[in-house]
């Protein structure tokens, strides 16, 4: 039996969905002799057509696709499946502080610089300041997407499509908005922004602007609509991380489409099939997304149209990207860090870690390139 891209799980996480009854569990047993996967591209001696150095390192402690690194405030908060957290200084890597909560996380981490804010996997939302815990409360379901910790309050977008806002300062429930789920969700990280004086979510396969102070919906966008003849094939929902640049957010489908949204309407500005199932990223003129395949696309922000798309890292288990500068960082499942140019896709350097997979997209910390493995390396590069 043909294993369909949704319903196939992945080694790395990057693809495994939440179970939501007993049917599914029949399903994917039923689907689970797929062909082998293909192996990844080799690659060619690297270029290295511009100067990095290694700028520092650190350790959390292993992790997930859903733990991704925040930077706010010249701090990078990194977090570990066990229960570590933990603020580094964004110059030299170094403890700011770091804490065990002594529960495994499952998403996060979420921060404004001062509060930071994790969801274990016994769905309890915890807020930590200065190396200490604030408060914990328990949350009505699991949750895959980091916390958004912005105008003194902390909000959840949970695997049931609901988004829920609490006051950062105690725990206290201020309000939640929930929207019709499908019986299928994806274990994966969702999107959950700060957009000016609103609040937008990813529920299903539409982007959703809320207005932080109630819940109430301001507009919906649909990037993707559900198709397919069983619940598998009809599941679409975004996945983050998303691309903002002032009231433009482009964001992708999962498997289904990459889409820009004009939030200051709540219209689309574009929509265009693609089969990725991980986050975009970009800049004012460029969105870069990299496909299920490995293929490396590039599409005009303005209006979609195809740009560049390369296919030398190939079956390589791409992140999500960064657009940083004049370059586009893309990790790999086998720990290696990709520079190619924001032009034309063209390899400009590559970089080790320590060989585990880079599973979440690369983070911009001041003038350094930061990614986190799976195995809990966090590594900082700067331009030489």
């Amino acid at each position: 039996m043909q294993t369909s891209p949704i319903s196939r799980s992945h080694p790395h996480g990057h693809r495994t969905l939440a179970v939501l009854g007993l049917a599914f569990t029949v399903l994917l047993a039923a689907c689970s002799s797929g062909p082998d996967k293909p192996k990844p591209t080799e690659l060619a001696p690297v270029a290295a057509l511009m100067g990095t150095r290694a700028a520092w390192t650190a350790q959390v402690g292993a992790g997930h696709a859903s733990l991704v690194p925040q930077v706010v405030s010249g701090r990078v908060f990194v977090a570990s499946e066990a229960g570590t957290v933990a603020a580094l200084n964004a110059s030299n890597g170094q403890d700011v502080w770091r804490l065990d909560l002594k529960a495994r996380i499952a998403a996060g981490v979420g921060s404004d610089g001062q509060t930071a804010a994790v969801v274990t996997r016994e769905n309890e939302l915890i807020a930590v300041a200065d190396g200490r815990e604030l408060w914990r409360v328990r949350l009505p379901a699991r949750a895959f997407t980091a916390p958004l910790v912005a105008g003194k309050r902390v909000f959840v977008l949970t695997a049931d499509r609901t988004v829920i806002a609490f006051d950062g300062s105690n725990g206290a429930r201020l309000w939640s908005q929930t929207r019709p789920a499908e019986p299928l969700v994806l274990s994966q990280s969702g999107v959950l922004l700060a957009v000016g004086d609103m609040l937008v979510a990813g529920l299903s396969g539409r982007l959703v602007g809320l207005n932080p102070q109630n819940g109430v919906v301001r507009w919906e966008a649909p990037v993707a609509t559900s198709r397919g003849t069983n619940e598998v094939e009809r599941l679409v929902d975004i996945v983050g991380p998303a691309s903002r640049i002032g009231g433009s957010v482009c964001v992708r489908a999962y498997a289904a489409a990459v889409g820009c949204v004009d939030t200051t309407r709540g219209t689309m500005t574009w929509t265009r099939p693609a089969q990725g199932t991980t986050g975009v990223h970009g800049d004012d003129r460029l969105v870069f997304g990299t496909e299920t395949d490995g293929k490396l696309l590039a599409w005009q922000r303005a209006t979609g149209e195809p740009a560049w798309s390369v296919d030398r890292l190939k079956y390589r288990d791409l992140s999500a990207p960064l657009a940083l500068g004049r370059v586009v960082a893309v990790g790999d499942g086998a720990g290696l860090v990709h520079l190619v140019s924001r032009e034309d896709g063209s390899e400009m350097t590559r970089l080790s870690t320590d060989g585990s997979p880079i599973l979440s997209a690369p983070v911009l910390a001041g003038d350094a390139l930061v990614v986190q493995t799976r195995n809990g390396g966090v590594y900082a590069w700067r331009p030489q």
